[in-house]
């Protein structure tokens, strides 16, 4: 079955709608919780029957669905970052000790809105290599050691990210990278009001039919967490919500492949993305900044 999403919960719901089940699907444990108005959905892939029908790895997905991300309240946005904050800090604690150093990886282009998640929460992340390596006398010696990079794209440094990455991690040796990324997802109402944790890397452009060699623990060594938020979809998800609204029944694969055909298979953001990235933006940055 092919997704055209990165989020594990749309996948789970995709699949068991398209194969009519009732009950969980086989190698996959999921629960969900309400913490007043936000709903986190954990779903767990525990064997390789759950990685063949979801195509991803064994691991955490944990998915935090808000209704609102832009212009809410002081007070919500706090609600939103203890959540996402408190669910990072399990993830963590599952991999790595309270002062092991970790490195944060921001992915994506800065200079294409929608992509540029990931590197503008790396420049809001308090960083600490430098200050425990040159003047650890002014700060607390139980603080954890926190690096950054934003490694760009493959079309401006000619490199996979994953070179520049584990060449970072080879010389700094980190016990853990956290990875930021935008992602794709298969529901509207998911745009930048979701996000999505994981234990298992990330595989960068994968949602977009771009996919890139993985950020994970097979490829550096080293866990690595991902934390997206999805920013895109493809235009067919649009067309077809359209149509399923207006009662109209439809061939999804067919209508897919026509689009393809007749190059309309474009991948497609909200006119206000600037000031939506900005809000998530924050939101993210200081759920990582608590959580280590």
């Amino acid at each position: 079955m092919f997704f055209r999403t990165d989020m594990a919960v749309e996948r789970r719901d995709l699949y068991r709608t398209a194969n009519k089940l009732e009950s969980e699907v086989e190698g996959i444990e999921c629960e969900e919780e309400k913490i007043d108005d936000i709903l986190v959905t954990r779903v767990k892939i525990i064997n390789e029957d759950g990685e063949r029908a979801l195509d991803k790895k064994r691991g955490n997905y944990i998915t935090i669905d808000v209704k609102k991300i832009n212009n809410i309240t002081t007070e919500k946005e706090e609600k939103i970052v203890n959540v996402f904050s408190n669910e990072l800090k399990e993830i963590i604690k599952k991999h790595v000790n309270s002062n092991d150093e970790i490195l944060i990886v921001g992915l994506g282009n800065l200079y294409a809105t929608p992509d540029s998640l990931g590197a503008k929460v790396v420049q809001n992340i308090e960083i600490t290599r430098h200050i425990k390596m040159y003047l650890p006398e002014i700060i607390d010696k139980n603080t954890r050691s926190v690096s950054a990079i934003t490694p760009g794209v493959l079309g401006t440094t000619g490199m996979e990210t994953v070179e520049i990455v584990k060449g970072i991690v080879d010389n700094i040796k980190p016990k853990l990278i956290i990875a930021i990324d935008s992602l794709c997802s298969k529901n509207i109402d998911r745009i930048n009001k979701s996000i999505q944790i994981s234990d298992t890397g990330i595989a960068p452009g994968g949602g977009v039919g771009n996919k890139r060699t993985d950020l994970s623990e097979e490829t550096l060594g080293i866990p690595v967490i991902s934390i997206g938020v999805p920013t895109v979809l493809d235009a067919a998800t649009i067309v077809l919500d359209t149509l399923k609204v207006c009662d109209f029944e439809v061939n999804e694969n067919e209508l897919i492949n026509k689009m393809k055909l007749n190059n309309f298979n474009f991948i497609v953001t909200p006119k206000e993305i600037d000031t939506l990235i900005d809000s998530i933006t924050n939101i993210v940055s200081e759920g990582i900044n608590n959580s280590l």
